[in-house]
């Protein structure tokens, strides 16, 4: 048996330094070891602040996904409050978190994981001429435009929001300012542009209604030879390509999922509670593990420290979570290797388990039966499971697959504004209180936690899309679902692991870093190099 380990040290993600440790045994990774390599601390930041305060540090955790941590810092204010919420706020906040996430979705797929798809480790296929193509950066056919047209979705959050990135527009009890007709105009004309440029031209080749109207893999794969349009999209090369270079056969990971869900029902939703969430939601919540759906409730959430540089090694529930940092090289000592915390979830019958967040998660949450009449129902990606199961390819199209959803939602909440209602309602600003707020970034689940006393913040927990993902071991010795999803992927070169990225920019990790490859038994190093290289 051939044994080589590889330190990939950073794997940046969008934001922040994610390192990987990965074993390989004759061509193959064994095993993996996930490590965010930066500490962020801003629970400690916000003890002892106003209430008000997680409303404007939140959204500076990341400035990608500012809108949606804004968006679940001002629900957990509201359940902590008790405050009422008109339906003109609700379908503002709907419609500038959803906005966020449309931009995400192209960007994501044009600026951080098809230029992978140009790697020469793939230059034998058919296809790699046309990959190249369309995918090189700066230059490809595709890249450019979809690079700039994934900017227009968020300039509709800055009409309503004020600005983007960094908005604090959302306070307790709705928005702080009412949208003008011209508002609305503007918007929906900057919306459609989006979708007849890039979603229909250049993604799909067809309208957004076909597209949803696939309901199977084999509707996928019949949609895809229907026609010339089609066949030739972004979309149709894309799982073409991914079929003819096997990305449809590794980074399954755990099989199990989380989505908390997001986007509010105005009349459902006026008066929000932790327990009346979950009915409220649009985009729903539940859980997905061992072929079974249960319902989402983050009473069961925990956030486990065994391998993380944290003091202890004790899973808390985030209401009692602590954020006690330790100097690394002492953590190292004890068996911990991360500054992320190994979020898990306590599933009925099943016991503790880390569960994978994000586009496919929501994907599977939105297949299960009994959704109501504003719920969305989308048996796609519970068949594509069933006959293909999960890989780097099935969760990409998950995440592209959301922008023809996301797309018609929000275009029906703009035609549903009433401009002459009311969009805050004063809050009442109680000293003692609890609050949970959460909602679907374009990575995942995101949530915070909120503890008040005496009119402060006593603690402060935010549980992001990446700690779900990336985080590491937890007391069992279970392996995040990152670290799972790597085991199993096939190495053609250690020297030149372009692999690891496919599997890693499926989550969403940002690869524009420099990989250093060292040998396991002699420790020399292999070579240096860049992920994403192009040909």
């Amino acid at each position: 048996m051939t044994t080589v380990d590889l330190n990939v040290s950073p794997m940046g993600r969008v934001e922040g330094d994610l390192d990987v440790r990965v074993t390989i045994d004759d061509g193959v990774v064994s095993s993996a070891w996930t490590s965010a390599a930066m500490f962020r601390g801003l629970e400690i930041i916000l003890r002892g602040k106003d209430p008000q305060a997680g409303l404007i540090v939140t959204p500076r955790i990341c400035g990608i996904c500012g809108g949606s941590h804004l968006y679940k810092a001002a629900y957990a204010l509201d359940v902590a409050w008790h405050t009422e919420l008109p339906p003109g706020a609700t379908l503002v906040r709907n419609i500038a978190q959803a906005c966020e996430t449309l931009q995400s979705i192209p960007r994501g797929f044009y600026a951080l994981f098809a230029i992978d798809l140009t790697h020469r480790r793939h230059a034998a296929s058919p296809l790699y001429e046309e990959a190249v193509r369309r995918f090189t950066p700066f230059t490809g056919s595709s890249y450019g435009p979809g690079v700039v047209l994934s900017a227009a979705p968020v300039e509709i959050y800055a009409i309503f929001g004020g600005q983007w990135p960094h908005s604090s527009f959302m306070v307790p009890g709705g928005v702080i300012g009412a949208p003008t007709l011209a508002d609305v105009t503007r918007a929906t004309a900057i919306l459609e542009h989006w979708r007849s440029e890039w979603l229909e031209k250049r993604w799909l080749g067809c309208s957004v209604d076909r597209w949803l109207a696939n309901r199977s893999w084999a509707d996928v794969l019949a949609w895809i030879y229907e026609n010339e349009s089609q066949h030739d999209s972004d979309c149709g090369f894309f799982l073409r390509y991914c079929l003819d270079v096997g990305l449809d056969r590794y980074g399954q990971g755990t099989g199990d999922y989380l989505a908390s869900g997001t986007y509010f029902d105005p009349e459902l939703y006026a008066r929000p509670t932790i327990e009346g969430r979950g009915a409220a939601l649009i985009s729903r919540s539940g859980v997905y593990a061992d072929g079974a759906y249960h319902p989402f409730d983050q009473a069961r959430v925990r956030e486990d420290v065994t391998h993380s540089y944290y003091r202890g090694s004790a899973a808390h529930h985030p209401f009692e979570g602590e954020t006690d940092p330790i100097d690394p090289e002492r953590g190292r000592e004890a068996g911990k290797y991360s500054w992320a915390k190994s979020p898990r979830y306590d599933v009925p019958d099943l016991g503790v388990r880390p569960l994978e967040a994000g586009p496919l998660a929501r994907r599977v949450a939105a297949a299960a039966p009994d959704a109501a009449a504003h719920q969305d129902h989308d048996p796609l990606f519970g068949d594509i499971l069933a006959t293909i199961g999960p890989s780097v390819m099935v969760r990409v199209l998950a995440r592209m697959h959301e922008a023809a959803r996301t797309y018609r939602w929000v275009r029906g909440w703009l035609d549903q504004l009433d401009l002459h209602a009311p969009f805050h309602v004063p809050a009442p600003e109680l000293a003692d209180g609890r609050g949970f707020g959460a909602t679907e970034a374009a990575r995942g689940s995101l949530a915070d936690w909120i503890v008040l006393e005496r009119g402060r913040i006593a603690n402060y927990q935010v549980i992001t899309p990446t700690a779900w993902n990336i985080g590491p071991r937890d007391g069992d010795g279970t392996p995040g679902p990152i670290e799972a999803a790597l085991v199993g992927t096939p190495v053609a070169d250690p020297s030149d692991p372009v692999e690891l990225g496919h599997v890693a920019r499926s989550f969403d990790s940002c690869l524009v870093c420099t990989v250093h490859a060292f040998d396991g038994r002699t420790g020399r190093e292999l070579s240096r190099f860049t992920l994403g290289e192009s040909a």
